[in-house]
């Protein structure tokens, strides 16, 4: 499954290759209540038709009318909206709040190729715009954060910046795989039962082979990962629990009633592990939203992570570089 950025620069990068031209926007920061995040994407076809969004509609709308009477900035530039109360009343946007849009021609499928590629092969991307030359560098780099302005150059980013270790190939951690890529998290997977990885069949999802507490220190948890535990068995959920809970990752849970997460807790702190460290374990995994079947308790997981990634992002902590293996 692709994750909805992928999915709007490759339509955009069909319309290129088809002959139209088309304007490239990405949101770089929102004061008040601003409907959509920094680092959301939209492009413009020159005829008006669009894909993406970087609002509530309203000013997809004026971006559109723009296209339609070619009035669209010619070269890279900076757009803002809502800086005034009558214009923030005019394109919807509540409270007061505005934002800061990067706006960029397109003219060729070449100029979005670095970025599909690198979506493709759930690698992180860099891609930095001149402002006043229009030079475009790209680079292979860990999370940095959101885009940003920085000394007459753009910087925004393409690729996961988020990864979920899953531990257990069962029709749980199929699902929950399939629907984590669309949240833009670069998926792993860990089960060492050969007969799982012979039915594995969740494409986009990178199988790390091993025992789960041994893939756990190989891929050094940071302050973007979440690890999830989904086998049910203890032998295979509690050493790799072990290793995650000392780790930096920012969300680590099992699957299992509260009865049994108690007796897991027990058992964990048998290993010497702090109480806060026991207390990191989120178990029952997952919003309480009464989930019953794989999909719905993986709509709970997910729900709980994108609610534990959006507090760091909140909170600037999300910004901190991944380590790097010496």
């Amino acid at each position: 499954m692709q994750s909805s950025d992928q999915e709007v620069l490759q339509r955009a990068s069909d319309w290129l290759a088809q002959g139209h031209a088309a304007h490239l926007f990405t949101v770089i920061q929102t004061w008040g209540s601003a409907p959509r995040l920094p680092g959301a994407i939209l492009v413009v076809r020159d005829d008006g038709h669009l894909v993406g969004s970087v609002s509530g509609g309203c000013i997809e709308d004026d971006l559109v009318a723009q296209a339609k009477a070619q009035q669209l900035p010619r070269q890279a530039t900076i757009l803002e909206y809502g800086v005034n109360a009558a214009e923030a009343q005019r394109f919807g946007i509540p409270c007061g709040g505005h934002l800061t849009i990067f706006c960029e021609p397109l003219a060729h499928a070449s100029q979005l190729a670095p970025m599909l590629q690198s979506m493709a092969q759930r690698q992180l991307l860099k891609r930095s715009v001149n402002l006043h030359s229009g030079e475009v560098r790209v680079q292979p780099v860990s999370p940095e954060g959101p885009p940003r302005l920085e000394g007459g150059w753009f910087h925004s980013y393409f690729g996961p910046q988020w990864r979920l270790l899953i531990i257990g190939a069962n029709q749980l951690g199929s699902v929950l795989a399939r629907m984590a890529q669309a949240l833009d998290f670069h998926v792993l997977i860990c089960d060492p039962r050969e007969e799982m990885r012979a039915e594995w069949q969740v494409s986009g999802a990178d199988w790390l082979s091993g025992m789960p507490d041994d893939v756990v220190q190989q891929i050094q948890p940071d302050i973007h990962t979440a690890i999830v535990a989904v086998t049910h068995d203890p032998k295979l959920d509690d050493m790799a629990l072990l290793e995650a809970l000392v780790s930096d990752a920012f969300y680590v849970g099992a699957l299992g009633s509260r009865k049994n997460q108690e007796k897991r807790k027990q058992r964990l702190r048998s290993f010497d592990l702090s109480e806060q460290q026991v207390n990191r374990l989120h178990g029952p995994v997952g919003l309480a939203i009464g989930s019953r079947t794989p999909a719905e308790i993986a709509v709970s997981i997910l729900a709980e992570l994108v609610q534990e990634r959006a507090a760091l992002q909140q909170s600037g902590q999300a910004a901190m570089p991944r380590r790097v293996a010496a």
